[in-house]
């Protein structure tokens, strides 16, 4: 009886290094190269790896699309540590079912994935010239922690079945100067992309992350191009995290051991230092879609004067805007809807670098003091021309939660405002209500203005004895009387009109007279526009 052929055996063209590398292939089992020299192991140093520690990128190819069958009681995985590939691993479109996993590995080429369907692949602290992944699929994870990778990546339109994380990456950029080309990309559940250095545009147009994504204590550095983070139309199903991270003091990023993520708890580990999001060059989110909040806690966003911080048309229950003040460049919130708005007085631009026109927030949470004063200040640093949408919607804002008087006092600043823009007919008219009723916001300055004429009118007209104009028909002389009822128009108090006066008092009446009706002509406007607001 004969035996059945090895369907395994390894072809007898394989170097000793491919031979190793099969044979731990058939049993699962990683294959090291590592020769526990730190130095030669690094995968990112310059001197080349040798043959001896070198795979042939046709032969992981074979492997991969049509390897051999796992050993009795064995799971096929390709599991390599410290090895070089060289050629051009290319797997376009190909079904690879085995798992995939390779830790400080180096590659002489780009890596081809382009509508690749994989379960799950860990590519971890690897040396990879660039990596080519458009319409990719997993049904699994996707992870390239610590990986550095020269040329950029391209996920475009790819499909990850639960987590992508690329955190601790270094990735350069491409021709088209982009280090991350993601456009269309669809994540299950988490985007962990912590302490990344990207150096050229970070593109997600249009990505769908069905969790959370996380970009805490990157740096996304594009000075000269328009754009470090493109990702208008941006859904997150939770929250989008620009925030800082810890990192410890010898260099060393928290969570550099599996599952590779960083600690986020809010008082870190004694001795580790706090790494900021950076972002040097333009950061757009227009349209963007987040089921919890847009958090910029910390965040740090470096612009030339042509680039924008641009939040255009967001949608989100909270936006965290408790950063560094930028410098430079633009921030932009027209048309965006928040609910809760989380900021700090120093994070806001000056003027001329904010506009948000069309900007409805609910509520405001301001960390540290933020005085009524330095809101206003806010409001004017986003309209250099006067636009009454953001007063009003500060004051709506501020009567919802119950602050009457601090709701009057914006909008009062508004009619200031609004009356710079008015011919000099109108602004003294305006001048004049200010001082007398304060535009209707005060209602108790008309009060004292009325006080303080009556009591003057009284005090004068108590030194005169008029001259009745009919002997037998007048009432008896009151002067308090007498300049309150020149002082109210249209009601009658029963003594104006009874008395002849002359010279000096004559001009004093009709100086009473007038105030009164410019006195209660403000107050109707003030009223009327009380009720229009209400």
């Amino acid at each position: 009886m004969t035996e059945a052929p090895d369907l395994g055996e390894a072809p007898d063209w394989l170097s000793p290094a491919e031979l190793g590398m099969w044979q731990a292939f058939r049993n699962g089992s990683t294959y090291d190269l590592r020769t526990r020299n730190p130095v030669r192991d690094d995968p990112f140093a310059v001197r080349p790896w040798g043959p001896e520690r070198s795979v042939r990128a046709r032969v992981v190819a074979l492997l991969l699309l049509s390897g051999p069958p796992a050993l009795p009681g064995r799971v096929a995985a390709l599991k390599l540590n410290g090895v070089q590939i060289t050629g051009t691993l290319n797997l376009s479109g190909g079904t690879i079912t085995p798992y995939v996993e390779l830790n400080n590995c180096r590659f002489e080429y780009e890596l081809l994935l382009p509508e690749a369907h994989f379960t799950t692949v860990r590519m971890v602290r690897c040396s990879i010239p660039r990596i080519e992944a458009a319409r990719l699929t997993t049904q699994g994870d996707l992870h390239l922690p610590r990986c550095r990778v020269a040329g950029g990546i391209r996920l475009t339109d790819a499909h990850i079945g639960t987590d992508l994380l690329i955190s601790q990456a270094v990735v350069h950029s491409d021709r088209n100067g982009r280090s991350i080309a993601a456009d269309g990309l669809s994540v299950a559940q988490d985007l962990q992309a912590d302490l990344i250095e990207s150096y050229g545009e970070l593109s997600l147009r249009a990505a769908k992350v069905g969790v959370t994504l996380s970009l805490r204590g990157s740096r996304l550095i594009n000075p000269d191009g328009q754009r470090a983070l493109n990702a208008p139309q941006l859904i997150v199903e939770r929250t989008l995290y620009l925030t800082s991270a810890a990192v410890y003091p010898s260099g060393n990023q928290v969570g550099t051991t599996p599952p590779y993520g960083t600690n986020y708890t809010n008082t870190p580990v004694r001795g580790t230092l706090i790494q900021p999001f950076e972002c040097r060059g333009g950061l757009r989110l227009d349209d963007g879609r987040f089921g919890d909040a847009v958090d910029l806690a910390q965040s740090r966003v470096v612009m030339t004067d042509a680039q924008e911080l641009s939040l255009r048309r967001i949608q989100t229950p909270e936006l965290r805007f408790t950063g560094q003040r930028p410098e430079r460049g633009k921030v932009v919130l027209s048309g965006a809807r928040v609910g809760n708005l989380v900021d700090m007085a120093d994070s806001w631009p000056g003027p001329g670098h904010l506009t948000m026109n069309g900007f409805a927030y609910e509520n405001l949470i301001p960390i540290g003091t933020f005085t009524l004063a330095e809101r206003l200040d806010w409001v004017t640093a986003a309209t250099p021309e006067y636009a009454p949408e953001p007063y009003e919607r500060l004051a709506a804002v501020l009567r919802a939660s119950g602050e009457d008087a601090d709701a009057r006092e914006v909008l009062l600043a508004k009619q200031r405002r609004r009356r710079e823009t008015l011919p000099l007919a109108a602004k003294a008219w305006g001048v004049l209500q200010d001082l007398t009723v304060a535009y209707g916001y005060r209602p108790g300055r008309a009060a004292l203005w009325m006080a303080v004429l009556w009591a003057a009118g009284t005090l004068a007209f108590s030194h005169y004895d008029p001259r009745p104009i009919k002997a037998d028909e007048h009432p008896q002389w009151n002067a308090a009387l007498f300049a309150l009822d020149l002082l109210i128009p249209v009601v009658n108090l029963g003594q104006d009109g009874y008395w002849k006066l002359t010279g000096t008092w004559q001009w004093g009446a009709a100086l009473l007279i007038m105030l009164g009706w410019i006195l209660a002509t403000t107050v109707a406007a003030g009223a009327s526009r009380l009720l229009r607001r209400g």
